[in-house]
């Protein structure tokens, strides 16, 4: 074997080395998504005389967020999904747009109709007030398909919040 042969040899043997030193040292602590959300509904019946002041959404590495910001204490809430998501009062279906939906019940008036844009989401696609009426607020959120999700409230201040995983886990 010549001199040129060897040292190329030697090359692809550092390189091949050094490449399974990379995958064998890759970072162990990367970021694990939560799993056993479920797709079943998720209830709430706590009561209050709240507002919903505000409706954000924003997007995590492993979940979309719809965020309800409260006046008061918390309200109770009622998500789940359904073929279609009806507006307060007139029973209009909503036009909401995704592989499905979720129908996202409030237990508390709204002061405003403005929902977020969700333009360029891993998972949501659309957010449609569906009006407030008899003490309770529905708004009809699209997502891509029918995925795992979770409802939670968080306080000081009052918000409910709504996370739509980008997949099974």
């Amino acid at each position: 074997m010549n001199a040129v042969k060897k040292i190329s040899l030697v090359i692809l043997m550092v390189l091949a080395m050094v490449g399974v030193g990379v995958v064998l040292s890759a970072p162990t602590s990367a970021s694990t998504c939560p799993t056993g959300w479920g797709s079943l509904p998720k209830v709430n019946s706590v009561s209050s005389q709240a507002h919903i002041t505000a409706v954000r959404a924003g997007q995590n590495v492993c979940y979309d967020r719809l965020v309800f910001d409260i006046n008061g204490s918390n309200p109770g809430w009622s998500v789940r999904y359904v073929n279609n998501v009806f507006a307060e009062g007139s029973g209009a279906v909503l036009p909401v747009t995704g592989g499905a939906k979720l129908e996202v019940v409030i237990r508390s008036l709204s002061d405003t109709n403005r929902m977020p844009s969700v333009s360029g989401f891993r998972t949501f696609r659309s957010v449609v007030y569906g009006g407030s009426f008899e003490g309770q607020t529905t708004v009809g959120l699209g997502v891509r398909a029918r995925l795992p999700f979770r409802v939670f409230t968080l306080t000081n201040p009052s918000r409910v919040v709504i996370d739509v995983a980008h997949q099974w886990n």
